[in-house]
């Protein structure tokens, strides 16, 4: 029996065509013919079953056969705010894992001790695609262009909030435990953690974001590297929904 193939069409209700990049690998890469079967998905909650009408070179059009609406697996919006690693094939595991895993949103950080201020999103975006078809996610995460964190402070005053450091002299719970204590499987709450730098983040910046109401945690008694901690983070937020 074919595997079925799971395509991304971000209009797929609205359209009968799949984008360029998606129809070159069906039909050159997976050899598609009018007939063969495939589901897409539009990274806003549904899944379409849908039959190959016309596969040529450059164009494959399909004819929609049944919608399948999604439910969410996990409750609330799982938000990652981590600033990005001096070597960018590092964030790229983290975000291909972390979608796999599954989360909602990550915002890039511009910290006082961050060893990368330019990140191209394009790259990142493709790998995010690839890993919500592998993993079949019916939700596309955002990914949002890299900003200060005092801006980002300032921009998201709600919610359950956490940054994650290793500076004894502020006092820090653990995330894992927190969000147990706080029943976030039972709840619709925002969940952000905010993970720093290879430097971590600077202790005036810890106490910055306590100031301003972000919970003071680590995420357990071994020192992880940037997107280590950055994938345990949500892992955590996945978990202690169970």
């Amino acid at each position: 029996m074919k595997e079925t193939r799971y395509f991304y069409v971000p209009d797929a209700a609205t359209v009968n065509e799949l984008p360029a990049e998606e129809a070159s690998h069906a039909v050159r890469v997976l050899r598609m013919q009018s007939g063969d079967e495939m589901m897409l998905m539009d990274g806003k909650g549904a899944f379409y079953r849908a039959t190959v009408t016309l596969a040529s070179s450059h164009h494959c059009l399909y004819d929609i056969v049944e919608t399948l609406p999604q439910q969410p697996t996990w409750r609330g919006h799982l938000h990652l705010a981590i600033a990005p690693t001096k070597l960018m094939d590092r964030m790229e595991w983290m975000v291909e894992k972390m979608t796999e895993v599954g989360f909602d949103e990550m915002s890039l950080l511009d910290c006082q001790f961050s060893e990368r201020r330019v990140v191209k999103l394009p790259r990142l975006e493709k790998i995010v695609v690839s890993a919500v078809k592998q993993s079949r996610k019916a939700w596309m995460p955002v990914l949002n262009e890299l900003q200060s964190f005092k801006q980002f402070i300032k921009n998201h005053p709600d919610g359950l909030r956490y940054i994650a450091h290793c500076y004894d002299e502020v006092h820090r719970v653990n995330l894992f435990d927190e969000l147990r204590s706080q029943q976030v499987g039972q709840s619709d709450q925002d969940i952000i953690v905010m993970i720093g730098p290879e430097g971590d983040f600077s202790i005036e910046e810890v106490r910055m974001a306590v100031e301003a109401g972000f919970v003071s945690v680590d995420l357990g008694k071994i020192r992880l590297r940037t997107e280590t901690a950055g994938l345990s983070a949500v892992m955590m937020m996945q978990l202690a929904q169970q």
